[in-house]
Formats: C-alpha cells, sequence, structure tokens
C-alpha cells in the first residue's frame, strides 16, 4: 500500500497563531485509524501545544517537509514558504478577493500547488465540514460579557488568552456573581452563534422568545437568539422564505432598530453579505432610544453590519470606544455614554488548545477518510481552489484578481 505522507506545518503568519490542525493525541489517532498515513510535525516555540507533546507520542519533528505529499496548516502560509507541487490544506483568505492575499494565491498558481482551503470544503448541501466557529462563539460571549462587566464597574474577568483552557475560563465566569437584569441579543444560527449561547447557559443566563424580548421586563439578565427573519423583511413579499432572502439580500430591509430599542449588550454572530442591509445606521446610534451600550461584533466584519466596527482590535487591547456623536473611535471605557467595542477577529487564538483539538477532531471524521480513499463523493475536488497551475472551475472567478 502507498504511504499519504502528511506533514503539520508551523504557523509562519505573524502575529503567530498558536493554534494547530492536529494536536499531539490527534496526530495519534490519525496514524491509528489511517494505517496508509505517515506523518511529520515542524517544530515551533510558539504552538499551543509543546514540541516534547509530540515526541512523547511518538510523533516525529522534522524542519525539512519537503518529502511530504500533503501539508497542512491553520492560517495563510508566508508566500516563500511555500513548497511547490505539493497540496496544502490552510484558511487562505482569497476566496472573497481579499487584497492582502492575492500574492498568495499567484504564488499557488506560479508553484503548482493544489490549494483546498477549509473554509470551502463542504457536504453535498453546500454545510461546511470544518471551522473553528464554535470558539469564536465561545470566546466572543467571553469577551463581551467581560467588556460589559469592565464598561459598568462591575466585575474584572481575567482575559481569555490568559486561561489556560475552557475549564479554566468557566472558573472566571462563575465569579459573576451580579448581572443587572440586562437583554442581551445573540444573532445567527450557525456554529458562531452555538458557541455563544453555551457560554451565557453555562452562565446560568435565561434565553427567552423573541416576543417575550421584545415586549416583556424581567427582574434577571436574559438572552434571546434572533435568526435572520427576525430582524428583516421584504417590503413586497408578507411571508418569510429563507431561500430567497440568501439569494437576493439586497431585496430587504434591516428590522433590527426594534431590538436595538431594548437590548443592552448585542452579541453579533451572524454572517454577513455585503449585498445585505446592515442592523443600524450610525444616525440611529444616535437616537435617544437606542438603547445597545456594549457590542461584542464576533463576526468582526470592519466596515459591515454594524457601523460602530471601525477597525479591528487585538486579542491585547480587545475594546474600543466609539463616540455616536463624533463618528470616531476613543480609548475604551472612556465615557459611559460611548458605545463599547469587541472586535477581535482571531478570537479561537484565545483558546487555541481547545480550538485545536476540536478542529482536528473534523479533520479526522470529515476530511481525512476523503484524502486517503481518493475522494469518491468530491469533497475534496470541490474544495480546491487550484491545481496544476489553474484556477479550478468553480473559483474561475478568482483569475483577474489573482494575476491582476
Amino acid at each position: 500500500m502507498e504511504r499519504l505522507k502528511i506533514g503539520v506545518l508551523r504557523e509562519g503568519k505573524v502575529p503567530v497563531d498558536k493554534r494547530v490542525p492536529l494536536s499531539p493525541k490527534k496526530c495519534l489517532e490519525v496514524l491509528q485509524a489511517f494505517p496508509s498515513v505517515r506523518l511529520a510535525v515542524q517544530p515551533s516555540p510558539f504552538r499551543c501545544f509543546a514540541d516534547q507533546e509530540y515526541t512523547d507520542l511518538g510523533i516525529p519533528l522534522k524542519e525539512d517537509l519537503s518529502n511530504c505529499d500533503v501539508l497542512m496548516g491553520v492560517k495563510e502560509v508566508p508566500v516563500e514558504q511555500l513548497i511547490p507541487n505539493k497540496t496544502y490544506f490552510f484558511f487562505s483568505h482569497t476566496i472573497k478577493k481579499q487584497p492582502h492575499n492575492q500574492k498568495l494565491l499567484r504564488a499557488v498558481l506560479e508553484k503548482n500547488i493544489r490549494l483546498i482551503d477549509y473554509e470551502t470544503i463542504t457536504n453535498e448541501r453546500g454545510e461546511r465540514l470544518v471551522a473553528f466557529g464554535r470558539w469564536a462563539g465561545i470566546v466572543g460571549a467571553y469577551n463581551g460579557l467581560l467588556t460589559y462587566g469592565r464598561k459598568w464597574n462591575l466585575f474584572h474577568l481575567k482575559p481569555a488568552h490568559e486561561c489556560v483552557d475552557m475549564e479554566d475560563m468557566q472558573e472566571e465566569f462563575f465569579k459573576v456573581k451580579f448581572l443587572p437584569n440586562i437583554k442581551i441579543a445573540v444573532t445567527g444560527g450557525g456554529r458562531v452563534a452555538q458557541g455563544a449561547i453555551e457560554v451565557l447557559t453555562r452562565m446560568g443566563l435565561k434565553q427567552v422568545s423573541v416576543f417575550d424580548y421584545l415586549y416583556k421586563e424581567f427582574a434577571e439578565p436574559v438572552f434571546t437568539q434572533l435568526r435572520s427573519s427576525d430582524y428583516h423583511a421584504r417590503p413586497d413579499v408578507a411571508v418569510w422564505d429563507s431561500q430567497d432572502f440568501y439569494q437576493n439580500p439586497h431585496l430587504y430591509q434591516s428590522t433590527f432598530v426594534k431590538f436595538a430599542k431594548v437590548t443592552d449588550l448585542l452579541l453579533a454572530c451572524a454572517y454577513w453579505s455585503p449585498q445585505a442591509p446592515v442592523l443600524f445606521t450610525e444616525e440611529f446610534m444616535r437616537e435617544p432610544d437606542f438603547k445597545i451600550n456594549t457590542i461584542a461584533d464576533i463576526t468582526c466584519d470592519v466596515g459591515g453590519s454594524i457601523p460602530s466596527t471601525k477597525r479591528v482590535s487585538s486579542i491585547d487591547k480587545p475594546a474600543y470606544d466609539y463616540n455616536p456623536w463624533t463618528g470616531e473611535l476613543e480609548e475604551a471605557y472612556s465615557n459611559s455614554k460611548n458605545v463599547t467595542v469587541m472586535a477581535v477577529d482571531n478570537l479561537p487564538c484565545e483558546l487555541p488548545r481547545n480550538a485545536s483539538r476540536d478542529f482536528g477532531r473534523q479533520l479526522i471524521d470529515k476530511v481525512l477518510p476523503h484524502l486517503v480513499n481518493g475522494d469518491p463523493e468530491g469533497v475534496l475536488a470541490r474544495a480546491t481552489i487550484a491545481k496544476d497551475g489553474q484556477l479550478c472551475e468553480r473559483y474561475q472567478y478568482l483569475h483577474d484578481y489573482a494575476f491582476g
């Protein structure tokens, strides 16, 4: 049987990402589940799992991975580190024509690399098979509550990135003994939203219906989950049709204003299309009945659905203030009348060990069987952006971007 050699890359993008596609124990599981696979791990001083954690389990460390058939990382691989004629798995951030990765895609084509982007690995219904979304939601909700607590001087939680793992973070939010009877809105229905709801539920917060959230008062903090149908409407259509919304978002209007009038903390977890309406405008943020004072923009779309998300924040400085009357950004927590925004765009990095274990589980269950067995269902073929120096058919729209 021909051996398939897989190399686990050391992350090269700066700032360095501590996550890995396969943790030491997941590497061992790969070798046990797929006897035809051989693994090598590039050593790294930054990875959340120490090199010795791999060698203790018999996983070899190799600086030179040029003899591997497949190379797996997490974030974009620097152009100068790309090895020609290999198959790569990583988040390339190219499918939306992100300007900063144009040179990366061109280099992939010039170096005859087969590029499979985790974001494009889907089932036949178009649903993603591997993602870090749940951990973005978990850390984002925690950061949102941390930001709210600090804004109003209610409690001071240890930042998520200083927690050893999820269990350590739980010990932190269990310390929250008091929250006023605020209302928290969670937008979205995918992995990110479910991760956020997981945190709120573990904290013992009560989930209420959308109707009760809008029209009832509570003596305790509560949250609700808002789907697209709750805050969008098509003026010329009376009945909601999800398929129509996703196909024609430009025909819809936002009705989120009614929620902005009763919400204190917004956890934005919903995917947003540039063709869709924004949740609310900067003008409305100046109205007296705009109640939201803290926003955790977990999806972190700069210039997107939330107008106060003017820039990405960092893990070290996760929050900033938005002044609705000037439209300018100010120091976080500088004025209680400002809207405080948390807009970290790499949230899963704050709990890298948990996030990496979860991601590795998905790879083993949903991706490696296709890679090892010849991809009979075409899962990896659909996800292949480039191959043999050419863009694959479904990604031909990236041609001008790659060579522009």
